[in-house]
């Protein structure tokens, strides 16, 4: 396929997406920019703001198969994993495969279960594999996690692992609608057309099947990126570093991260080449959570997302 198909599909994708969801346009792009690249999404934000019917929008709209976990703090990996059951009638084990065998995953409120358990995500999301028992199993080749957390100051929640935040391509954060937005909600909500309704009575239709997505996957390596993009993007993430307010700094999968996700970002626009612009915009949600501030600087109300800015406001930005 050719990048005229792979805008095409794009388009008609984030219009029927937007059927349902109401006021995330952004949201909306980012996880397909995930999506394009075959990679997961972080996304925050608080109760009710539409996060899990956005995923179960996605798997419909691009005819792919969808599974949710419900994190809770007695959550075990085996419940995610699945696990071996004795047949008796056989006299021998056999392989019950859990949830995490589709090929979207919502992870729901992940930051509700303690990290032994989030922990069994790391294979999945990393290599696409899942290892039980010794015996290795393959996921689907679309394999994509979106893992939901609420804000990290609400009670009964536990800190993702570093290592499992930085195999998250992004974090998005789901703000509250606009006023306007709300408002057409609310009146939608008193219609046979509600968003949840939408969705149950088929409104929102496929517009490609998954093996589709392989192929127009396949066709970002035709996106121009010029090499002082790649430099632009490799000074970025190194400043990261040495940035006086970061104790940890981003590792190379972040500019890997970056590079891709600007790919996809232009084919999302329509373009064939990677602009500055492209990587600027997508620098916030590929650093902000791999970032880990000095506790002086955070006492002082610096987030990551500030120090990010800081790091693009002193990174010269090629022409």
């Amino acid at each position: 396929m050719d990048l005229g198909s792979l805008s095409s599909a794009l388009t008609r994708a984030r219009a029927e997406v937007a059927k349902v969801i109401i006021g995330q346009a952004e949201v909306i792009d980012m996880a397909l920019i995930a999506i394009l690249t075959n990679q997961h999404v972080l996304v925050e934000g608080v109760p009710g703001v539409a996060k899990t019917l956005l995923v179960r929008t996605l798997s419909r709209v691009l005819g792919c198969d969808f599974n949710r976990i419900q994190f809770t703090p007695d959550l075990m990996p085996a419940d995610i994993t699945g696990t071996n059951v004795f047949d008796l009638s056989k006299n021998t084990f056999n392989f019950v495969p859990g949830p995490v065998f589709t090929t979207f995953l919502l992870a729901d409120e992940i930051n509700r279960a303690p990290a032994k358990t989030q922990s069994a995500l790391l294979q999945a999301m990393q290599e696409r594999l899942v290892t039980v028992d010794r015996t290795t199993y393959a996921l689907p080749t679309n394999f994509t996690v979106f893992a939901t957390q609420n804000p990290v100051e609400s009670e009964g929640t536990y800190p993702l692992p570093e290592a499992q935040r930085d195999r998250f391509l992004f974090k998005v954060v789901m703000p509250y609608p606009g006023r306007e937005d709300e408002l057409t909600l609310a009146r939608r909500t008193l219609s046979p057309d509600s968003p949840e309704a939408a969705l149950a009575a088929g409104t929102v239709q496929p517009v490609m099947t998954a093996e589709m997505l392989t192929q127009l996957r396949g066709t970002l390596g035709s996106l121009t990126v010029r090499d002082e993009l790649v430099s632009y993007a490799v000074d970025v993430v190194r400043a990261t570093r040495s940035h006086e307010a970061v104790l940890v700094g981003a590792g190379p999968r972040a500019t890997q991260s970056l590079i891709v996700a600007g790919r996809a970002l232009a084919a999302l626009q329509g373009r064939d080449f990677v602009t500055p612009d492209d990587l600027r915009f997508l620098a916030r949600p590929v650093l902000e959570h791999r970032l880990l501030l000095r506790p002086e600087f955070e006492l002082e109300g610096l987030d990551p997302a500030g120090a990010v800015a800081q790091i693009l406001e002193r990174v010269p930005v090629p022409r």
